[in-house]
């Protein structure tokens, strides 16, 4: 993948103010870290943007600050999905020689043979694993075949994705990332668990001051 750049400068202006910079197609953020002083900074939102799209939450991006490059991670992104645009992000600097630990997407790929043969229901456990490492070693994603799935019943746990020796899984082995269960199993858990329901947080940022 290629590096992952963000052009950004100090700014100053705060709180409800920073309503202006939106309105000019600024994207406002901060970066903090170990041993690192909080900065409050912007970007241009249409390039910050296209490589925030391409960052995972393990991605290593380089923040090049009036000059200055900091390597750091996307902690946190706030988004108005209505607008389906974002408005602040969180960067976390981190050293290229300290261990850090990070959550890594995961990622399914091809189709489940019980799921073809047999009908079989695709249930879906953690959609990431926490991890620790070096952020050189931090993987982007794990990707994983779902080719595997053969029979009704088959499924996948954290302890099953391959991972380097550089990478230390900080996820329960015995946690599911996917199983494939019977069409009539499904329908008896949608039943058991229609009633009192909450709707799915997809995605959670912090309230700021700086609305």
């Amino acid at each position: 993948m290629e590096k992952l750049v963000l052009i950004a400068e100090k700014r100053s202006t705060v709180g409800k103010k920073v309503g202006v910079l939106r309105r000019e197609g600024k994207l406002p953020g901060v970066i903090y870290g170990h041993k690192f002083e909080p900065v409050a900074i912007v970007m241009d939102l249409k390039e910050a943007s296209r490589v925030l799209n391409q960052a995972t939450s393990s991605s290593i991006v380089t923040v090049n600050l009036e000059g200055k490059e900091i390597a750091a991670l996307v902690r946190e992104r706030q988004k108005d999905y209505l607008r389906n645009s974002y408005l602040h992000i969180d960067f976390q600097a981190v050293s290229l020689t300290e261990k850090i630990r990070a959550n890594v997407n995961i990622e399914l790929t091809g189709i489940a043979p019980a799921v073809k043969d047999f009908s079989g229901v695709v249930v879906e456990g953690l959609n990431s694993v926490e991890v620790e490492a070096l952020p050189a070693d931090l993987p982007e994603r794990f990707i994983i075949d779902i080719s595997v799935l053969k029979e009704i019943g088959d499924s996948i746990f954290v302890k099953d994705i391959p991972v380097s020796s550089k990478v230390e899984v900080l996820t329960p082995g015995d946690e599911m990332v996917i199983l494939v269960t019977s069409p009539e199993a499904e329908e008896v858990t949608v039943e058991e668990g229609a009633e009192g329901a909450e709707p799915e947080v997809i995605e959670k940022g912090k309230k700021e001051e700086e609305e």
